[in-house]
């Protein structure tokens, strides 16, 4: 077996028994059990089932166009099943299962259709033509739906049931700022990237003049509210799931999405003026305010 193999294979189990640790501290205080399981906890092994299952196939066809279909299915099937089962429709479930399947599906289907257009995503080029590789990035992303959607699902599965509040209140607020900051980038950079006169140029128009990456900064942001609507009902161990926000962020900022682009963008852009002035002058992530 490669030095590679035996890293990604150390890599799928490493993230499986960070999910049991996730899945336990998350199912202290579920309402329900599904053969025996609390519900969380259940949750948490459905969203690497269907990465596994889905895996199988698509390395088969050494394809990856289903890789954030399957994400953002997964995302619906973990909420819908928490608040199905648990079948206590309050207020603060509802609208929790109502955020993440709305975010879900908006970005589920911006990233399916970005890979149809340009007919492959870069990322797995390399990547899912290792079994072990490939079989890692789909293990990582049912550890990222359990670890971000964690608040969300503790709080529907819970046995406390809070009123809304001012809590529920500030973190839809959150939420829809972040939705709209992510969605209007995510708009604005489709928008440039199908203009031909925008060919190998870089975007520095729209939100996009304020931060490098304001599509990542409304996802994190996005998390950060579900944390808020999500926290008054949660309590002990429980409370660990509100780690949510912390590793959307530190994974986008520290792993993927924020390292791999800029990478990508030195290499395309750098030594130019334009893109050297708009670096120097346009933060990474946090946006600028208009008088800076």
């Amino acid at each position: 077996m490669k030095r590679e193999d035996i890293h990604s294979y150390a890599g799928v189990l490493i993230a499986v028994l960070i999910a049991a640790g996730l899945a336990l501290a998350g199912s202290r205080n579920s309402a329900v059990e599904i053969l025996g399981i609390p519900l969380f906890a259940a949750c948490v092994a459905m969203a690497f089932i269907i990465q596994w299952a889905t895996y199988v196939p698509s390395f088969l066809a050494k394809s990856e166009k289903f890789y954030d279909l399957t994400g953002s299915f997964t995302y619906t099937v973990v909420t819908l099943t928490a608040l199905i089962v648990t079948s206590r429709f309050d207020v603060r479930s509802l609208v929790l299962a109502a955020l993440v399947l709305i975010w879900t599906f908006r970005l589920g289907l911006y990233l399916f259709r970005r890979v149809l257009r340009a007919g492959e995503d870069t990322r797995f080029r390399e990547i899912k033509r290792s079994a072990s590789r490939f079989l890692l990035a789909w293990t990582l992303q049912g550890l990222w739906v359990s670890f971000t959607a964690a608040a969300a699902l503790a709080a529907i599965t819970t046995e406390r049931e809070v009123e809304f509040g001012l809590f529920g209140i500030a973190g839809l607020f959150v939420w829809a700022l972040g939705f709209g900051f992510e969605s209007i980038a995510d708009l604005q950079k489709s928008r440039f990237a199908a203009d031909p006169a925008n060919r190998d140029m870089f975007i520095s128009t729209g939100l996009w003049s304020i931060s490098r990456h304001p599509n990542y900064f409304g996802e994190i942001v996005i998390w950060i509210g579900i944390a808020i609507i999500a926290f008054p009902s949660l309590e002990g161990l429980g409370l660990i799931t509100l780690i949510s926000p912390v590793f959307v962020a530190f994974l986008l900022t520290r792993i993927s999405g924020v390292p791999l682009l800029e990478k990508s963008a030195d290499q395309k852009w750098g030594g130019r003026d334009d893109y050297e002035k708009y670096k120097k002058s346009t933060p990474v992530l946090i946006p600028k305010l208009p008088f800076m």
